[in-house]
């Protein structure tokens, strides 16, 4: 078995054309037993390819029942391999190493071993993992080898004789079964030859058997009579992949769009047909439409887990494109029951590659909210999330256990990093391989429901990052065309519908990229963004490098009016399936073609919300927060900086590809004497300055994971604690289990963050199109200031937000709109201003927010404040245990929903109009505003 952390579960999101080495492996003895010492050697492979002078062994292997059983002791790292697994090189371009198997391994119960050659670091130098391509020996001096036929699908014509040629290294007695019929055995021999003339298909069995020891080894192949499908239109209202019947649990239909091929043949656990290719389950074709399909019938007769794989033209395994859940012969064998349970096995020994997977009969998830409201796009705060790293349990259950974490930081949105099915476990999700299956790693179908349902039943959005960019070799999409005839390396045929032979982007080149121009991937795109909007009622989608939705060459930083297009016509898609659902896109354009993108709206509808597009400030509010002040002008993270006329630009200090605040604060924070930016409690006091200059600013945000708890563990962080862009996305340490969350001074930056949020969510103020960022002076003196003249009474008119990024005390000049009393909208305090250019001393990452009203914040918790609100949650009616003056229900998105005056204590408040969801009861009396929350059932 490979180092499962780097090979079989593919760690890098992105990858150009790897730099893989066909080399040629030789072992003498040819044939040896565990005990025994070999010789590997090496040829037709230059390490200086990779820059490298050396190569390495790494070593795997599988027990006697060819069971994946562990890696060599001594592999070492792949970034680093062990010093004492090195190749001797023979100084004729070849290169050896000497082992005894059971020696090396520590184990005698070897039956085969794996191998490859590798540069000392064989990790991704920006083209690709530094290796050779695998090699696999049998270990044992019985060993036999099928000669004819080479292929394990033959396709002959009625009446053709076939030769049946097979060596053993070992006298030994031969066997032959036809569709388990035995034929006349040849014994005591080392060379077999048979001929059969074929009539019908046949699955053949070559048994042999070395007659001292009693050791059995079985070859098998199928022998079929020419394929001829026949020839009918796709049923109506069939679409390409699994059609299950809603009317007969046990009938489904299977398509396969699949042009220039002659035939394909479907095999799997059903109908009695155990993986055995055989022309009773040909599709049927319809060159009309290039497509093949098949209606499986009694489906309900053998194992609810219906398991299948197409082969096409005899000779590539495919699972389905369209697959909504696969098994994996090398990953699954790592997720727990506890994560997946009643997962079937894969059915090793029968087939390889991907299997499709759907279950008969499957009881579907019920919902239990229903008239969920998305918040206004342009009023997300979303949290940006990898399940692996979130929680140690890498589940949607435990996602939801910690559902209460996330909505009291009251982001109202959930960004998921990829959770669709891409190669290995251990990754970002950035290496697709089916783009609409879901990834068995976090968990079932029912549970990412259920985790949704959560979601929406507390007032936050669910948004998938998904990438259509490129797909790794395992998609079924590109292995049907590519130049190795299905394997998951080489290049894209010009026959590919799908996937470009070479990506037009020199610079920018991930695994396999998708040909945006073509029909078939456009209708591909669109299904998939309706398939999980539909199955799971997500709400929207942030879309993974758009800039690469092109065939034109380049970079991508070029003006792209194709581009443009294509994006504009995917929108107009996903707008007819769902008119609300959030569309962002990576898109890092130019400032022109973004703005045309978001401008652009598909329909005449007044609250079409149009496109978003990200926009990154991690340079500059970093430079901020560690006290650079040169560098430190996040102004354009105001939309109307950027000259739009709509908030569209979803901004962060954070995100998954950016490093983290806090590690660089702590590492390369500026000083003043006692003032230390590198020292954690004044690092951390910086993140809650940097919020007060953030949250404030009118437009969507997003936050990376744990960046409320000022996180300072390095992107590159590696398990053994080093620094190395290599380990960039590697699992790094969980909050929760050392004591993050817990801490007192990490907290009160969760507790700034959440309320700062809050505060813009609660006052309308923070939603005007008025406002100015004066942040970009040398000496860290920044001002946030918002207006809103159409304010009546005692809403707010005008917010005065000032702060010291510098590191020495300085003075300000507030500029406030107004003289009279402003109000601290944090903490409550009054501020008397009698001249609003009076300087204001400002300490070093001290900040101030003004509002010339009282504000709506959360002031005393509840139970302080010596009363209670019950039930909570609530269906119908609730009581509140005290007199207010005033109470008003707010629904989540801030608008006003219900208004009482003169509330006498534990009287009724009926609820039973308002739709299920989050909202925010305001209580007034003897001075005091309380903000409560209330989920409604």
């Amino acid at each position: 078995m490979k180092n499962i952390l780097y090979i079989l579960f593919v760690l890098a999101p992105f990858m150009g054309n790897a730099q893989v080495q066909n080399a040629t492996f030789t072992i003498t003895p040819a044939t040896f037993n565990a005990d025994e010492e070999i010789t590997i050697t090496v040829s037709n492979i230059d390490p200086s390819i990779w820059g490298e002078t050396d190569i390495y062994l790494w070593a795997w292997y599988f027990d006697e029942n060819d069971e994946p059983a562990g890696d060599s002791p001594t592999n070492g790292e792949w970034t680093n391999s062990n010093e004492v697994q090195k190749f001797t090189d023979n100084g004729n371009d070849t290169y050896s190493y000497t082992l005894t198997p059971s020696d090396f391994y520590n184990d005698s119960a070897i039956g085969r071993m794996g191998m490859l050659a590798k540069a000392k670091d064989g990790s991704n130098m920006g083209n690709g993992d530094r290796k050779t391509q695998d090699h696999l020996v049998e270990v044992g001096t019985f060993q036999t080898s099928l000669i004819t036929p080479s292929e394990e699908n033959t396709i002959v014509n009625p009446g053709t004789s076939i030769q049946i040629e097979a060596v053993s290294s070992v006298p030994a007695n031969f066997q032959l079964l036809a569709n388990g019929t035995a034929q006349p055995a040849q014994n005591g021999i080392t060379n077999y030859s048979n001929s059969y003339v074929v009539s019908e298909d046949i699955f053949f069995e070559l048994v042999i058997t070395e007659p001292i020891s009693g050791e059995v080894i079985s070859e098998t192949f199928n022998v079929l009579l020419t394929p001829d499908p026949q020839e009918l239109p796709v049923p109506a209202g069939m679409k390409d992949g699994i059609n299950l019947d809603p009317n007969d649990s046990s009938t489904a239909t299977l398509v396969l769009y699949a042009p220039f091929k002659d035939f394909v043949h479907v095999t799997g656990n059903f109908n009695d047909n155990n993986w055995r290719l055989t022309n009773e389950f040909l599709l049927n074709k319809d060159t009309t439409t290039d497509r093949f399909w098949i209606t499986l019938n009694d489906l309900d007769a053998g194992d609810t887990n219906v398991l299948f794989q197409y082969v096409v033209d005899a000779e590539i395994k495919i699972a389905d494109p369209y697959s909504t859940a696969i098994l994996d012969e090398f990953n699954d064998v790592f997720i727990t029951e506890t994560t997946f349970p009643n997962r079937p096995e894969y059915p090793a020994g029968k087939t390889i590659d991907a299997v499709s997977w759907f279950v008969v009969n499957e009881t579907p998830y019920e919902w239990q909210t229903t008239n969920f409201e998305r918040p206004k796009q342009e009023e997300l705060v979303i949290y940006e999330l990898l399940i692996r790293d979130f929680d140690a349990l890498h589940s949607y259950e435990a996602l939801s256990d910690r559902l209460d974490y996330i909505a009291d930081l009251n982001v109202n949105a959930i960004e998921l990093l990829p959770v669709n099915e891409f190669d290995g476990n251990i990754s970002w999700g950035y290496n697709p391989s089916f783009h609409m299956a879901l990834d068995k790693y976090y968990g079932t179908k029912n549970s990412f429901k259920a985790f949704i349902d959560d979601c929406h039943s507390r007032g936050i959005a669910v948004i998938l990052d998904v990438v259509y960019n490129h797909a790794t070799g395992q998609n079924p999409y590109f292995r049907m065309w590519n130049d190795c005839n299905g394997c998951y390396t080489g290049t894209p045929t010009a026959e590919n519908p799908f996937f470009n032979v070479s990506d037009p982007n020199p610079v920018f080149q991930f695994f396999n990229d998708m040909d945006h121009e073509s029909e078939a991937t456009q209708a591909y795109v669109d299904r998939m963004n309706a398939y999980w909007l539909e199955e799971f009622k997500i709400d929207g989608y942030r879309f993974d490098f758009t800039k690469g939705f092109t065939n034109t060459p380049g970079d991508g930083g070029a003006y792209d009016a194709a581009r443009i297009a294509l994006l504009k016509r995917m929108y107009d898609e996903i707008r007819t399936e769902d008119p609300s659902a959030y569309v962002i896109l990576e898109h890092f354009a130019p400032n022109s073609e973004e703005t045309e993108l978001i401008e652009y709206r598909s329909t005449t509808a007044p609250d079409e919300p149009g496109m978003l597009v990200w926009t990154n400030h991690n340079y500059n509010y970093n430079e901020a927060t560690m006290g650079y002040n040169t560098t430190s002008d996040f102004s354009s993270i105001s939309y109307l900086n950027r000259g739009w006329e709509t908030p569209s630009g979803v901004g962060y200090m954070e995100s998954h590809d950016e490093e983290r605040l806090n590690y660089k604060n702590l590492e390369f924070g500026n000083s003043n004497g006692s003032y230390n930016v590198k020292n954690l409690e004044t690092a951390l006091d910086r993140l809650k300055l940097a919020g007060a200059f953030y949250f404030t600013i009118p437009g969507p945000k997003m936050i990376w994971q744990f960046g409320e708890l000022g996180y300072d563990f390095s992107i590159n962080y590696c398990e053994d604690g080093t620094i190395d862009p290599g380990c960039r996305v590697n699992p790094k340490p969980i909050p929760f289990e050392i004591g993050y969350a817990n801490g007192s001074n990490r907290r009160k930056v969760y507790t700034a963050w959440s309320q700062f949020i809050k505060i813009t969510q609660l006052n309308s103020i923070f939603r005007t199109t008025d406002f100015t960022l004066d942040v970009g002076n040398d000496n860290g003196l920044k001002k946030i200031q918002l207006q809103d003249l159409s304010a009546t009474g005692d809403e707010i008119k005008y917010v005065t937000i000032l702060g010291n990024f510098g590191v020495v005390p300085q003075s300000i000049d507030p500029q406030f709109q107004e003289t009279g009393t402003w109000h601290n909208m944090y903490d409550g305090s009054t501020f008397e201003v009698t001249n609003i250019n009076a300087p204001i001393l400002l300490e070093p990452g001290e900040y101030l927010l003004f509002a010339n009203e009282t504000s709506l914040l959360e002031t005393p918790e509840p139970n302080k404040a010596n009363f209670t609100l019950y039930p909570n949650p609530a269906k119908n009616k609730i009581y509140l245990s005290r007199n207010f003056s005033e109470v008003k229900i707010y629904n989540s998105l801030g608008t006003l929903i219900k208004s009482i005056q003169d509330y006498s204590l534990n009287s009724e408040i009926s609820i039973e109009s308002l739709s299920t969801g989050l909202y925010f009861l305001h209580l007034k009396n003897e001075g005091f505003t309380y903000v409560l929350k209330l989920i409604k059932q």
